[in-house]
C-alpha cells in the first residue's frame, strides 16, 4: 500500500488536475504496466523548458515501469490546435510537420528512456479512417458540447469565425486515445477539454475511459507569460550550455521554487531541504546554481555543466567584479521594469534614449550577457548585475 501511495504521490508531482483519481488507483493496484500516452504537434522544430513541463512527467511514468506512447501529430499538425486560441490557426504542411519531428525525436531522448518509448504518427490510422469514418467520427460529439469549450465559447460570443475543420481537431485527438488503448493521457491545462474528449470517445467505442492528468503551463523568465519563443521568455533544451545556465540565473528567487518543482529531478524532499536552507540564511543563488547546473548536465552532459559554472564563477565571484560596486533597489511593481528605465534609475544611462542606444551599441551586459533586446523586461523578485561599457557597473535588485 505504502508502494502505491509513494507511486501516486510522484505521478502528481507538479500535476493541476487528475480525473479520475480512484480510476487511476484501481489501475496502479492491478500491476499491469499502463499506456500512457501524450500528444505533440510538430509546430516548431525546437523544443524549450515549457515543453518539458510535460516530457518530464512522462519519465515519472517509465520509472514506475509504464510505457510511455510519445504521440507525434503529423495528421492533427495539419488541421492547427486551436487551444487557447482567439483565431482560426493556419495548418502546417505535411513536409513542415516531418521535418520538425525528425527534430523532436532527437530532443525527447534526452529526457526519456528509448526502450520504454514507443514514437506513434496518428496519419497511421487518421489516413485510413477516410471521409465516411470521419463522418462517424463526427456522429458521436454534438455542436454544443464543442461550444462548451472556452476559446470556442468566446470566439463565438465575440462573433469570431469558427471553421469547421477546428471542431475535427478535438475529436482526432480524441480518436487517437482509442486507436492507442491508451490508460492515461496527459496534456497541458489548455488541453484539458481535448483530453476529456478522448475519455468520451473510447466509452462510445467499447474501451474503459483512460484517465487524465494535465500539468502548468511553465512561465517564462519574465515570471508572467507562458514561455514562449514568440515572446522570447524561453529557455530552448538545444541552446547552448552557457546560454541555459546563463538564463536559468536569470529567473527570480520566487519563480526558482516553481522550476525546481516542474523542472528538476530531484525529489521534494530535497527541494524542501533547499528551501529551509535558503529560508535560514542561504543564498538562493547558490541554489539557482544547483538548478542551472543540473538542466545543463541533461541536455548536454556535466562536464558542460562544469565549464558553465567556472565560467559563471570568473565573471561573478573572482574578481571580475569590481568591490564598490553600487547597490541599486528599484521597485518593480507587478509589471516589472523596462530594461531602459532600469539603466537611467541605477545611474548607469542618463535617459532612456541613452540606454537604448547604448543597447543598440552592443554595449550593456545582464549578468556578463550582452543585451540585445530593447524590449526586454525584468521582474520583480530578481538581482542581476548591469554593467554598461567597461567600467560602470551596478548590482540591481528589483523589488515586489
Amino acid at each position: 500500500m505504502s508502494e502505491l501511495k509513494d507511486a501516486l504521490e510522484q505521478i502528481k508531482r507538479g500535476t493541476e488536475e487528475l480525473l479520475v483519481e480512484s480510476e487511476l488507483v484501481t489501475r496502479l493496484a492491478a500491476g499491469k504496466p499502463l499506456r500512457v500516452k501524450a500528444g505533440f504537434d510538430p509546430t516548431a522544430p525546437d523544443l524549450h523548458l515549457g515543453h518539458t513541463v510535460l516530457i518530464n512527467k512522462l519519465r515519472h511514468f517509465q520509472e514506475l515501469g509504464h510505457k510511455v506512447l510519445f504521440l507525434i501529430g503529423d495528421f492533427t499538425g495539419m488541421i492547427g490546435d486551436p487551444s487557447g486560441k482567439n483565431a482560426t490557426r493556419p495548418p502546417l504542411s505535411r513536409e513542415q510537420i516531418l521535418d520538425n519531428a525528425r527534430t523532436y525525436q532527437d530532443q525527447v531522448f534526452k529526457i526519456l528512456d528509448p526502450e520504454r518509448t514507443e514514437i506513434c504518427f496518428n496519419s497511421t490510422w487518421m489516413d485510413g479512417l477516410g471521409a465516411a469514418g470521419m463522418i462517424r467520427l463526427a456522429s458521436h460529439y454534438t455542436v454544443a458540447r464543442m461550444l462548451e469549450r472556452d476559446d470556442f465559447a468566446k470566439r463565438y460570443g465575440g462573433g469570431q469565425p469558427i471553421a469547421i475543420h477546428e471542431f475535427l481537431y478535438p475529436l482526432c485527438q480524441g480518436y487517437d486515445s482509442v486507436a492507442m488503448q491508451a490508460d492515461v493521457e496527459l496534456g497541458g491545462t489548455d488541453q484539458k477539454f481535448n483530453l476529456l474528449v478522448g475519455r468520451e470517445l473510447q466509452k462510445h467505442y467499447g474501451q474503459a475511459p483512460q484517465c487524465v492528468l494535465t500539468v502548468p503551463l511553465l512561465e517564462g523568465l519574465d515570471g508572467v507569460n507562458k514561455m514562449s519563443k514568440s515572446l522570447g521568455n524561453y529557455i530552448g533544451i538545444s541552446e547552448p550550455p552557457r546560454e541555459i545556465f546563463g538564463k536559468t540565473m536569470r529567473i527570480s528567487d520566487e519563480l526558482m521554487w516553481r522550476y525546481y518543482e516542474l523542472l528538476s529531478f530531484r525529489s521534494l524532499a530535497e527541494v524542501a531541504k533547499l528551501r529551509r536552507e535558503v529560508e535560514a540564511g542561504r543564498n538562493p543563488r547558490d541554489v539557482k546554481v544547483l538548478l542551472a547546473q543540473e538542466l545543463v548536465a541533461r541536455f548536454h552532459d556535466q562536464r558542460a555543466a562544469e565549464e558553465a559554472l567556472a565560467e559563471f564563477e570568473a565573471r561573478f565571484r573572482q574578481g571580475a567584479l569590481p568591490d564598490d560596486m553600487p547597490q541599486v533597489r528599484l521597485a518593480a511593481g507587478s509589471e516589472g521594469l523596462a530594461i531602459g528605465h532600469i539603466l537611467k534609475l541605477s545611474g548607469l544611462a542618463s535617459s532612456t534614449g541613452e540606454a537604448l542606444r547604448m543597447i543598440d551599441q552592443g554595449g550593456v551586459r545582464l549578468n556578463g550577457e550582452r543585451i540585445e533586446d530593447k524590449s526586454l523586461v525584468l521582474t520583480a523578485g530578481q538581482t542581476v548585475v548591469l554593467q554598461v561599457g567597461k567600467r560602470k557597473f551596478a548590482s540591481v535588485t528589483l523589488a515586489h
